[in-house]
């Protein structure tokens, strides 16, 4: 079971997007990756083709897990996600404030 899941807030904890966050749009979780809007933007070129316009376009690029931290929907901090087996089901908990961050 992966930590991070689409739709987490997350915090970017290295490179030349340090400090920003954002809400992860996709994972690939084969590769560890995570594309997250207005992190880890490059600049495609693109040629005009069959009607279709070129130009010069900002891309997310996915980013590694690793380099993401889960910000706690409680206590608004970033932290590391702990598991709690609960009868049938595994449930992530914040470490700081130890409340579930999958609460239904």
């Amino acid at each position: 079971m992966l930590k991070l899941k689409v739709g987490d807030k997350v915090k970017v904890l290295s490179g030349k997007d340090k400090g920003r966050d954002g809400e992860i749009e996709k994972i690939y979780p084969k590769k560890a990756l995570a594309v997250v809007p207005g992190v880890n933007i490059y600049k495609k070129h693109t040629k005009g083709f069959e009607g279709q316009k070129g130009g010069i376009y900002e891309i997310p690029r996915p980013i590694a897990l690793s380099r993401l931290m889960l910000i706690c929907p409680k206590c608004k901090k970033a932290v590391r996600v702990g598991f709690r087996d609960l009868k049938d089901t595994k449930v992530r908990v914040c470490k700081k404030c130890k409340s579930e961050i999958d609460a239904k």
